[in-house]
């Protein structure tokens, strides 16, 4: 089938619209309309090349939300008509990783990103799906365990932003970190991600909730999501900044930006004996971490975490619950609305820092 999609063709290249080709489902896959996409910066990092895993040409964006228009044989738990978020990390439920407990990274699609298969193609050459999604696309096609079945009551500008930036802030505090009650916590950068590392710092019951971030604006727009203190770097070193306000040190610390020196920084900024500091941020390529070892051995730990190590089709749809009883903000996290002609507007807002999440549009919704 012809699919209308938003095309990187080089580092650097702003997206075009181009008329793709796109397979049909397989006996396991599912077709799935795309209502709305949010803007992530990882796709960003490909656009510019920076953190470019996948070969040009390229349809980004993988935090999306939409309905089920086909679905192939022997698909059992999803149905035409069916709201859903496609998953760039999917979950068999079968494998060891699955099956543990203690991660995310389902076993099945390890073996996939290790050998993507693309579905879109343009003049008969293959065009790639950022994350196996590719979601700034009319149409996409996922594997069953890529695709999570969502409630149909909340809209679908807000509900894509389930899918990356919700899932690994609000995952990274509760299901990575393990923010205690009572803890002190340091967000380092406060955009789509680490607003959702304050939210969910806040539904841990953390006390002390500091963001770090070089934007003014971010001190008053994350208070809405549980920010109790702000640190701006201009005012001096912020791991200072944060040692005068913790006492010492915070509890817990999170990169939320993707810049080796702010890694550094977080590490230094947690609590000399039982600190921890979480990376999310994704770096451009070639950039390293670098840690005194000492600093280790003096009981800091450091851990990654990818979309929050939560389960995509068994864990996510739960964060529309959290949404709908009040738990999580999501209304002001979106503050930008765009058409899909507009793409290339979003991304520039987001760079800007004028947007915390912007999300495009395919169709009223």
């Amino acid at each position: 089938m012809k699919v209308e999609a938003m095309v990187c063709h080089a580092p650097g290249e702003p997206l075009r619209l181009e008329l793709l080709d796109l397979d049909g489902p397989r006996d396991d896959e599912v077709l799935i309309e795309i209502m709305a996409c949010g803007l992530c910066h990882t796709d960003l990092s490909q656009i510019e090349g920076k953190a470019a895993p996948y070969p040009f040409p390229v349809v980004v964006g993988h935090e999306g939300a939409g309905v089920v228009r086909e679905v192939g044989k022997g698909v059992s738990s999803l149905a035409v008509g069916d709201h859903v978020v496609p998953l760039g990390i999917g979950e068999c439920g079968e494998c060891g990783n699955c099956r543990s407990g203690k991660t995310n990274l389902c076993e099945a699609w390890l073996a996939e990103i290790a050998a993507p298969q693309p579905r879109f193609s343009l003049n008969g050459q293959p065009v790639s799906s950022y994350t196996g999604v590719g979601a700034l696309a009319r149409f996409v096609v996922m594997r069953e365990r890529s695709v999570a079945k969502i409630r149909q009551d909340v809209p679908f500008h807000l509900a894509c932003t389930i899918s990356c930036a919700v899932a690994t802030g609000v995952g990274a505090a509760t299901r990575t970190a393990h923010v205690h009650a009572g803890a002190s916590v340091a967000v380092f950068g406060l955009g789509g991600i680490g607003l959702n590392v304050v939210q969910g710092a806040r539904l841990a019951g953390a006390s002390q909730i500091i963001g770090v971030d070089i934007n003014p604006a971010r001190a008053e727009q994350a208070r809405p999501f549980g920010l109790t203190h702000f640190v701006d770097p201009a005012d001096g070193d912020p791991v200072a900044q944060i040692q005068v306000l913790t006492g010492g040190g915070a509890d817990y610390t999170f990169e939320c930006v993707g810049h080796s020196a702010l890694m550094q920084q977080a590490f230094e900024a947690s609590r000399i004996g039982c600190g921890c500091c979480t990376v999310l941020g994704v770096p451009p390529d070639g950039e390293v971490m670098r840690i005194v070892p000492f600093n280790l051995q003096l009981g800091r730990t450091v851990k990654g975490s990818f979309m929050g190590n939560m389960k995509g089709r068994s864990e996510l749809p739960g964060l529309l619950d959290h949404y709908v009883e009040g738990r999580l903000n999501l209304d002001e996290l979106v503050t930008h609305r765009l058409p899909i002609a507009r793409v290339n507007e979003g991304f520039a807002l987001m760079k800007s820092g004028a947007a915390l999440r912007a999300v495009v549009s395919f169709a009223d919704a």
